[in-house]
């Protein structure tokens, strides 16, 4: 049975698209995969004949995730440099035998491959959307009957709305990624209605509201006895509530890595237990999670398991901020008055001149800023009429002028204005592409300018594709 356990292994570390480690409990190198070799430098025969301690000492690797099991007797996860000047996440985990580490087994993926699968996907939706427009099917007649409370004005949350009218009949687990008040609940439960779940639960668990001490009984259920105060009888998770319909995990990037394992054991097993008990239990739910954070980034900074963010990364889906989409402003107004009238018995209506302000401002808190700038026109206006004045109370918005958040006023680049024959389209995009490629020299990465600019970094992603720009080197002010 050894020989076989050891072919098993063998095969397991020669196949493996990650860069397998084995060490002993004094770090010295047992095996590693033959892959390991193009990031780390060094050949497999190499590495072999060395320790751990001796590779973080000449930057091989640094710093060494196997060391740090060694030290605390932990699973551990961390970002690594190479000598090979690639970034990797490393995961290790110790092998105990009669109750002392024998060996630490580790893991590492180049982050290059993680960004290779980004721009992979936004490259096919790119396709997707330029699909939809070539086949007119991103304007399907009676969408926004379908969509009942949601506003899909703009061609960019048709395709959005189509994207997940088309997977939701599946069983994919969607990522819905944009700023906070952009709407990723409502259009989760919007995915629930054309879900074939749509008669079981839809369960909302906001990951940041939740105390990090009461996560788990609330999760995944206890069951009686479990600890003071235990409700007789045990009760049932969230997990458990959302048996046959959707389990919507919002914040995802809240979670604590505790609670991470746990989640990512759920998804693979198909089954939760309750705490306190050893009995698990099959669970069937829809699984939909969505972040304001860059899950990636969180990952790279150890705060997000890898394994866990391809598991949730199977529909990634974004919900672009209101500023880029400001042909859904008038429809959600609309929505909202309506609300509003029928929710306090009356009949109000806004003045014409509320419009080129609510048009014109850039609402960072998106679609729930709108909204509540709303509520409170309604509810300050003297009269039926609702007008571009202090009857709003504080916070009426103003159409934006030359200075940004910070005060500092944009200067607008050379060239600015209109050339002969050129439209205004057209001057637009130029003055975007010069503003961009100015900033690509000055700023070292999307997230810098995505802060400058202020919107958000995959908007930046987004137009740095489009003018066909990069940062550093690459990037370049000449006119398309």
């Amino acid at each position: 049975m050894g020989d076989i356990d050891s072919d098993i292994l063998r095969t397991i570390i020669d196949t493996a698209h990650d860069h397998f480690f084995v060490v002993d409990a004094s770090g010295r190198v047992l095996d590693v995969s033959p892959a390991a070799a193009a990031v780390y430098g060094m050949s497999r025969e190499d590495l072999c004949r060395t320790t751990v301690q001796a590779l973080e000492a000449q930057g091989v690797l640094r710093p060494s995730v196997s060391l740090e099991v060694m030290r605390t007797g932990k699973p551990a996860q961390l970002m690594q440099e190479t000598g090979t000047g690639r970034r990797v996440v490393a995961q290790a985990h110790p092998v105990f035998r009669d109750g002392k580490l024998a060996a630490v087994v580790s893991r590492s993926m180049d982050l290059t491959d993680l960004q290779l699968l980004q721009e992979e996907y936004a490259l096919l939706q790119r396709r997707f959307s330029d699909h939809l427009r070539r086949s007119g099917v991103a304007d399907e007649p009676g969408l926004e009957a379908e969509l009942d409370d949601l506003e899909v004005r703009s061609g960019v949350m048709r395709e959005v709305a189509l994207l997940l009218k088309r997977v939701a009949p599946t069983a994919a687990t969607v990522l819905m990624l944009g700023e906070s008040g952009v709407g990723k609940t409502a259009f989760a439960r919007q995915l629930h209605r054309w879900s074939p779940r749509q008669a079981g639960p839809f369960i909302d668990v906001n990951c940041g509201a939740i105390p990090e001490n009461l996560f788990e009984s609330e999760m995944f259920g206890y069951r009686h006895g479990a600890f003071s105060g235990a409700a007789p009888g045990g009760k049932a998770g969230l997990m458990e509530q959302a048996e046959g319909g959707t389990l919507f995990l919002d914040e995802i990037g809240e979670l604590p890595l505790a609670m991470q394992t746990k989640l990512l054991k759920v998804i693979q097993d198909s089954s939760v237990t309750r705490l306190g008990d050893t009995r698990p239990r099959c669970v069937d739910f829809r699984l939909v999670v969505a972040t304001n954070q860059d899950l990636a980034r969180l990952v790279e900074t150890g705060r997000f398991r890898l394994d866990l963010y391809y598991r949730l990364n199977v529909i990634p889906v974004t919900l672009p901020p209101l500023r880029e989409r400001r042909e859904d402003i008038p429809g959600l107004v609309e929505r909202q008055l309506k609300r509003l009238n029928g929710r306090y018995g009356r009949d109000k209506i806004m003045a014409r001149d509320v419009w080129q302000q609510l048009m014109g401002r850039d609402w960072p808190g998106n679609v729930r800023e709108l909204e509540n700038w709303l509520e409170r026109a309604w509810l300050s206006a003297a009269d039926d009429v609702i007008r571009a004045d202090g009857h709003a109370g504080t916070g009426h918005p103003r159409a934006p002028t030359g200075a940004g958040a910070s005060g500092v006023t944009a200067t607008a680049p050379d060239g600015a204005g209109l050339r002969d024959g050129e439209t205004l389209k057209a001057a637009l995009s130029r003055t975007e592409r010069a503003i961009l490629a100015e900033l690509c020299g000055e700023r070292t990465s999307t997230y810098a300018i995505a802060e400058r600019l202020g919107i958000s970094q995959p908007s930046v992603v987004r137009k740095l594709r489009q003018h066909g720009l990069r940062i550093g080197r690459e990037a370049s002010s000449g006119d398309n």
